[in-house]
C-alpha cells in the first residue's frame, strides 16, 4: 500500500530528522524513521475507521499521538509506555490526559526573535523542522518565530505552565535573537496576558566584548531571573570573542557582580555543534566543551551552573559510531564528561538541561535517549536534571512532554551500566525533571505540585 508524502500529513511525532552530517539539501529520512512513518499511517487507518475520523483528524488527536508511540515501539522496541486502547478510544485518551492536570511543567529553554530580526536563517531552521515535524503547517513566515506565535505554541498548544525565555548573542548586534531589554519586556507582556509570572527571562552576558561589564551592570538593573552565556561566542560560526567559564581574570569579576546582585543562576550553552564545526568554527569549537565547568563551579559555590543541551557534542541523529561507542563503553560524547563533574570536582551546583538533546534522540534513537538520561541521572543525581525544549524553533513542545512521560529505561541498560528506572509518567523522578528541579534555581513558591500549579 502506498502512502502520501508525510508533508501532507500532520503526524504527531517528528519522523524526518536529518542524520548527523547529512546535507540539509538531501533531507532524507533514516531507515528507521521511514519504518515508523509507514507503521504510523497503517495504524491510523486501522484505528480511525471505527471512530469515523479522517486520517488527518485522527493524526491530530490524542488517539493519533498514542498510535505514534505504538509505531515507535514497533520499530525500536518497547521504549514507550502506551496501550493500544489509547489509540482506539478517544475518551480513554482524554481520561489519561486528566491524570496530569496537576503535573507542573517548567520549560527552562524557549525562544523567539524581535520583529525586525533578519529571520532568513532561523526560518530555514523552521522549514527544516517542518520536514520532520509537519505539524508546522503553512508557510514559515517571520511571524512564526515572533511573540504571538511563541505564546500560542508554548502556553496554549502545550501543557507548559512556566517557561524561561532565552536568547543568543552574535558578533553582529543585529543578529541577537533578543536583546536584554526585549527579554525583560516579554516577561512583563506575558504577565499582563496571563495574570501571573508564567515567563522568566534571561539576560545575556558576553565576556571579552567591548564594554561587556558595563552592559552587565545595565542588565542587572532589568532584574533578570538568570544569566545566559555562550562560551563559543555565538551559536554557529567563528566568533571574535570565545571565552572560558574558569577564566579568573576575564570572567570571575562578572561572577562577583552576579553574586552581589543576588542573580545566581548562570545558564551556559555547551555542545550542540554543527556537524561541520571544524570548518565553520576552527578557532572556537573547543570552547563548546565542558572542561571549564568543574573548576568554575568549585570556585563559585554561590552560583548554579546550568549546562544547556547537557553539553552533547553535536546535534542531529546520533551517528552509528556514537551509538556503537555508547553500547560498548557507555560513553556519550561530552555528556559523559558533564556527568562526571559533580564527583570529580566535589560540587553540587552543576545542572544538565535537556533542550534539543532530548527532542532529537527520543524520536530517532530512543535507546540512546534513555542512555543520555541514565548517564546524567547516575552521574549528576536526579535533582540536577532540567526540562527544556528549545521550542518555538520546532513548534509546540507537547509531543516532547508526552515522550518523556512515556519513556522507559531498558532492563539491559540498567544491568549493564547501573542506570535506574525512569518511573511512571507523574512519578517522583519525572516530576523532578519536569519542574521541581527548576524550582531550585528559579524563584518560585515552595509546596506541593498541586499548590504550585494552582498558584501559577
Amino acid at each position: 500500500m502506498d502512502f502520501p508524502d508525510q508533508k501532507k500529513q500532520c503526524t504527531p511525532l517528528p519522523t524526518r530528522i536529518y542524520q548527523e552530517g547529512e546535507s540539509r539539501a538531501g533531507g532524507q529520512q533514516s531507515r528507521e524513521m521511514r519504518r515508523v512513518e509507514r507503521r504510523l499511517l497503517e495504524l491510523s487507518d486501522q484505528f480511525r475507521g471505527p471512530l469515523g475520523m479522517s486520517r488527518r483528524r485522527f493524526l491530530r488527536s490524542s488517539c493519533g499521538l498514542a498510535a505514534a508511540f505504538l509505531a515507535m515501539n514497533s520499530v525500536f522496541g518497547s521504549f514507550f509506555s502506551v496501550d493500544p486502547a489509547e489509540a482506539a478510544d478517544p475518551e480513554g485518551a482524554t481520561a489519561r490526559s486528566l491524570e496530569f492536570a496537576e503535573q507542573l511543567i517548567f520549560d527552562v529553554q524557549t525562544h523567539f526573535v524581535y520583529p525586525d530580526y533578519p529571520a532568513g536563517g532561523l526560518l530555514g531552521l523552521r522549514r527544516l523542522a517542518k520536514r520532520w515535524n509537519p505539524d508546522l503547517e503553512g508557510e514559515q513566515t517571520p511571524e512564526k518565530i515572533h511573540f504571538d506565535n511563541f505564546y500560542r505554541e508554548i502556553f496554549e498548544e502545550s501543557e507548559t505552565d512556566l517557561a524561561v525565555l532565552s536568547s543568543a548573542p552574535n558578533d553582529d548586534p543585529k543578529l541577537w535573537f533578543l536583546h536584554n531589554e526585549d527579554l525583560a519586556r516579554a516577561r512583563e507582556r506575558v504577565r499582563e496576558l496571563s495574570g501571573s509570572k508564567r515567563l522568566y527571562s534571561h539576560a545575556v552576558f558576553t565576556p571579552g566584548r567591548p564594554g561587556w561589564l558595563e552592559e552587565l551592570d545595565k542588565a542587572i538593573a532589568l532584574k533578570p531571573d538568570a544569566w545566559k552565556g555562550y562560551t563559543v561566542g555565538q551559536p554557529i560560526g567563528e566568533s571574535k570573542w570565545p571565552w572560558r567559564l574558569d577564566d579568573e581574570k576575564l570572567v570571575y569579576p562578572a561572577y562577583e557582580k552576579m553574586v552581589a546582585a543576588g542573580i545566581t543562576t548562570v545558564c551556559i550553552h555547551k555542545g550542540l555543534l554543527p556537524s561541520n564545526y571544524k570548518e565553520r568554527m576552527p578557532g572556537t569549537w573547543q570552547h563548546g566543551k565542558v572542561d571549564d565547568v568543574g573548576q568554575a563551579a568549585r570556585d563559585w559555590p554561590q552560583l548554579n551552573f546550568l549546562i544547556y543541551h547537557s553539553g552533547i557534542h553535536t546535534g542531529g541523529i546520533p551517528t552509528r559510531k556514537a551509538l556503537q561507542t555508547f553500547e560498548e563503553q557507555g560513553e556519550i560524547a561530552w555528556v559523559s564528561d558533564l556527568a562526571r563533574i559533580p564527583e570529580k570536582f566535589a560540587v553540587n551546583n552543576v545542572y544538565a538541561e535537556l533542550g534539543s538533546v532530548f527532542a532529537v534522540s527520543a524520536v530517532s534513537a530512543p535507546r540512546y535517549c534513555a542512555g543520555i538520561l541514565g548517564t546524567l541521572i547516575k552521574g549528576m543525581g536526579e535533582e540536577r536534571i532540567l526540562w527544556g525544549t528549545d521550542s518555538v524553533w520546532y513548534g509546540s513542545p507537547q509531543w516532547q512532554i508526552e515522550a518523556l512521560r512515556r519513556l522507559k529505561m531498558p532492563e539491559d541498560l540498567k544491568k549493564k551500566f547501573g542506570f535506574r528506572s525512569l518511573g511512571p509518567a507523574a512519578g517522583p523522578l519525572k516530576n523532578r525533571i519536569f519542574a521541581e528541579n527548576a524550582r531550585q534555581v528559579y524563584p518560585y513558591p515552595k509546596g506541593s505540585l498541586k499548590d504550585s500549579k494552582s498558584a501559577s
